[in-house]
């Protein structure tokens, strides 16, 4: 199954090609001395659930205005803009990040590098030898069996991942290994309040899965007993469908949450 995954993503990863030179080229131009200078975020909706297409097009604008290069798939600003902003307040510019399921066209390290940071790691099956960018360093990697060392960051981000058939159990026991106490872990997934039929269709490998309330709920209790508890009380509800997944005529929204290691 793991090669199975892997296969699919390496095929999405080579669609996204023209995006990454294009992140990459700004991203090049900055080391060089370019003037950009990001502003910060005034919006994010961590712990809450995308509401509507408009509030897509807030979070496509508002990365826009900072000076950042959005996201080729506009609802994808929504969580990575919401992450981006939590980071930027709560975690110093010397802390070390790792985002799982982390292609090159990933914009969440490339953003964060313009803002000062530089202990950067990503990692994704789609992988055959690491790739240095700077200070971000990308390589092979199963979010569930990771080779960094305990207590190893000060975050973690994990952005429309889990629902590609992850063992959330053994996500959340690895995501608690590899936190720095109070560190937090960022996860985005697909979501509807109530079950979607996504008539046994496969993605990325695997078959579709779209959250529901009582599955968040669950997940929520899953990783209590590895010392991952909400930053604050999640919202899990939504008033419209704001994403759509053209290629299987699905229709859902996001919801992103935000965990902390126990610890002083």
């Amino acid at each position: 199954m793991l090669e199975k995954i892997k296969k699919a993503l390496k095929k999405t990863a080579f669609g996204e090609f023209i995006y990454a030179q294009e992140a990459t080229l700004k991203w090049q131009l900055q080391r060089a001395g370019s003037s950009l200078h990001p502003s910060a975020p005034q919006l994010g909706w961590v712990n809450e659930t995308l509401q509507s297409k408009m509030q897509v097009q807030s979070a496509v604008d508002e990365v826009k205005k900072c000076g950042l290069t959005p996201h080729p798939d506009a609802p994808k600003n929504w969580d990575a803009l919401s992450t981006l902003k939590d980071i930027l307040e709560l975690t110093p510019r010397t802390g070390t990040v790792l985002e799982v399921g982390a292609p090159l066209y990933s914009v969440m390290l490339q953003w964060l590098y313009l803002y000062g940071y530089r202990g950067l790691h990503g990692i994704d099956l789609v992988y055959d030898k690491p790739v240095q960018r700077g200070p971000i360093r990308y390589e092979y990697g199963d979010l569930t069996q990771t080779h960094f060392g305990n207590e190893s960051f000060d975050a973690v981000v994990s952005l429309s991942v889990i629902e590609h058939n992850v063992d959330l159990k053994a996500y959340f026991k690895e995501m608690a290994r590899l936190l720095k106490p109070k560190g937090r872990l960022y996860t985005s997934t697909d979501y509807w309040s109530t079950p979607v039929e996504t008539h046994a269709q496969e993605a990325y490998g695997g078959p579709i899965k779209i959250f529901t309330r009582e599955d968040m709920e669950a997940m929520i209790r899953l990783a209590a007993p590895y010392g991952l508890t909400p930053t604050e009380p999640p919202s899990w509800d939504c008033d419209e469908k704001a994403v759509c997944w053209e290629r299987f005529q699905l229709n859902y929204t996001f919801t992103c949450f935000a965990l902390e290691k126990s610890g002083d």
